[in-house]
């Protein structure tokens, strides 16, 4: 059986209410949470207070303490697991009081929006501009968030949203361009 097998099995024990799968599903699933955390961080400055290592840690308290969660399978679980990650950036980010006195969490938006690699951006100005998308377009802020913070394919966002493979290349790219006029803003 695949890793991706075992994984969709501990999400539904998990769902059932095993006390035992989350700590069997932790490993199974780190390296890919600590990837993705290493994604954000990768090109930040060495002075961030957030390590990748303590936004899985926290990520994951929080996806496993979960009540009431009918987990669906591995693709599900990153792409809520996505949003917890952009849930606690955002929280570090407010709690250091950061917004604009001292830039606040930094990261580095990757060339799957297009933007330069050089190109820092503050984690409040991310959510500022992924809410102003959502106001604008429920679902391309969707598709950015499965696909930046969650680093889902263009089928596993697919299926998570339950849309096409066509219709989150459309919608991909059209939120691209519209996140580089965003964020390249003065």
């Amino acid at each position: 059986m695949s890793d991706r097998d075992n994984v969709t099995q501990l999400l539904a024990r998990m769902s059932e209410g095993s006390p035992t799968a989350p700590d069997e599903l932790l490993p199974l699933v780190y390296d890919d949470l600590r990837n993705l955390a290493h994604a954000y961080f990768g090109n930040e400055k060495s002075d961030h207070t957030l390590q990748a290592t303590a936004l899985v840690h926290e990520a994951y308290i929080r996806l496993v303490n979960w009540e009431n969660v009918s987990w669906q399978n591995r693709a599900h679980f990153f792409a809520v697991a996505a949003e917890v990650m952009r849930k606690v950036l955002i929280d570090h980010a407010r709690k250091r009081g950061a917004q604009k006195r001292s830039g606040g969490q930094r990261i580095l938006l990757d060339d799957a929006v297009s933007l330069p690699k050089e190109k820092e951006l503050d984690v409040l100005r991310l959510e500022e501009a992924l809410s102003s998308l959502e106001t604008v377009d429920p679902r391309q802020a969707k598709i950015v968030e499965l696909r930046f913070f969650g680093g889902l394919s263009i089928e596993e966002t697919a299926y998570v949203m339950n849309i096409s493979e066509t219709t989150v290349r459309r919608e991909w790219t059209f939120a691209k361009a519209w996140f580089q006029r965003e964020l390249t803003r003065d």
